[in-house]
């Protein structure tokens, strides 16, 4: 008998994915544990493997289809020779045929009287299906077109390739009503409850402009919609200290003199790393997650580290950093950031978290504000360090300074507590033989 093979749910928070590629071919031999497809999550492309086996009957859904949901049968699998109807797949329902005794709107004729009985009145007119000859019109022009009751066929396009353009609109429709028209097409769909509603896609000052529409990924659709979540729901307060960090840079130095015949290397960051997760641990009222009518407090600090990567931006965890040595976050760090950027990470590598450390210095960027990345209460933003005035034993000095900005929940860490946290870090950073004591 054969059986479906489904859209797996390959993460706690995956609805859809895109099947990437399939790896095998109908007709071929399978057996468990092989490797059928590699699906492209909301975070990283990961591997598909056949729990049964059996013999590749029918591919259902062909690679490169994106938004396949959870749960889709994408292909058959059983006994060579063997049928490839799904056992569940149920027939199309056919339209429903009009009644004898009911006659069809579209063709009750007209009473004798020339009046129109309800019964008689013309059907809306089908909606012309897209041909090779299709009128060549920015989405604007036909809603504008639309309004004015212009027909579309009747006019030459002066866009690209003969598209016609709001601006072909002008003469056929008049300019006050048309400039109404765009300036409410132009606007933001009233948000209604159950979420947002989207931009409209093409405004009217693109119109004939060159550009491209590119299609959202699957991680950038999640990052929109998670960004957005955390912005709306999350009063975020903002606390900005500003690091010495001579005796940090000294220390790394040395450090690297004798790890460099091991092979390890450490960054700026690693130690960062190591700072946020003591200054967690020292300050356990930020360690924490708000969660309706509870607050999580975590026992352990869990940093999720922003690493940009083609496409988007992911998270992956340095778990248990504060009992970790530096060295030992380094080379996880490094091996994390590179199969992120290959997309090889595992979801547990990537979800969870206890905060969250971002660093733009790398940039150039002396100062930011971070979103929060729910359902974490805090993140840290790293700014460049760079040579500065500074006031040192009560005299003007040079001396190499790194802003760092807290984003912290304010329904669950209090300013207080947010500002401790931040002292904490800037302490560690400023003394930072605590890191390695």
């Amino acid at each position: 008998m054969s059986i479906e093979l489904k859209m797996p749910a390959l993460s706690p928070t995956m609805e859809e994915g895109t099947l990437a590629k399939w790896l095998v071919k109908e007709g071929d031999t399978v057996a468990s544990g092989d490797i059928l497809a590699e699906i492209e999550t909301d975070k990283a492309t990961m591997e598909f493997e056949a729990v049964d086996e059996g013999t590749v009957l029918k591919i259902l859904v062909p690679e490169g289809s994106d938004g396949v949901k959870v749960g889709t049968p994408i292909a058959m699998i059983g006994e060579e020779g063997e049928s490839a109807e799904a056992p569940a797949a149920k027939p199309a329902p056919k339209a429903e045929e009009p009644k004898k005794d009911e006659p069809k709107l579209e063709a009750a004729p007209p009473s004798k009287g020339g009046g129109e009985t309800p019964a008689a009145r013309p059907a809306p007119a089908a909606p012309k299906a897209d041909t090779g000859d299709r009128i060549k019109a920015s989405p604007l022009a036909r809603r504008l077109a639309e309004a004015q009751g212009i027909d579309l066929s009747a006019l030459t396009g002066s866009g690209p390739g003969g598209r016609i353009v709001r601006a072909d609109l002008g003469a056929a429709g008049g300019g006050a009503q048309a400039a109404q028209v765009a300036r409410a097409a132009a606007t933001v769909a009233t948000p209604q409850p159950g979420g947002l509603q989207p931009v409209e896609a093409e405004l009217a000052f693109t119109d004939g402009v060159p550009h491209e529409a590119i299609k959202l990924s699957n991680m950038r659709k999640t990052i929109a919609r998670r960004l957005t979540e955390s912005k709306q729901q999350i009063p975020h307060i903002y606390l900005t200290v500003d690091i010495r960090l001579d005796a940090l840079l000294k220390l790394r130095g040395e450090l690297n003199a004798g790890l460099e015949k091991r092979g390890v290397k450490l960054s700026v960051n690693d130690m960062l790393i190591k700072a946020l997760a003591l200054a967690l641990v020292e300050v356990p009222e930020c360690n924490v997650s708000f969660a309706g009518d509870q607050l999580i407090k975590y026992s352990r600090a869990d940093i999720s580290v922003a690493v940009s990567i083609p496409g988007g931006l992911i998270t992956p965890i340095i778990a248990d950093a504060n009992n970790k040595a530096i060295s030992a976050i380094s080379k996880e760090m490094a091996d994390l950031a590179g199969r992120a950027k290959e997309g090889k990470l595992q979801p547990n590598e990537y979800q969870g978290g206890t905060a969250s450390l971002s660093n733009m210095g790398m940039f150039g960027i002396k100062h930011f504000e971070a979103v929060i990345n729910p359902p974490q209460a805090m993140i840290m933003a790293i700014g460049a360090g760079e040579k500065r005035p500074y006031v040192i034993d009560d005299s003007l000095q040079i001396a190499t300074i790194m802003s760092a900005t807290g984003s912290f929940d304010h329904r669950a860490i209090d300013g207080a507590d947010g500002a401790r946290l931040m002292k904490a870090f800037k302490e560690l950073c400023e003394s930072p033989l605590g890191l390695v004591a």
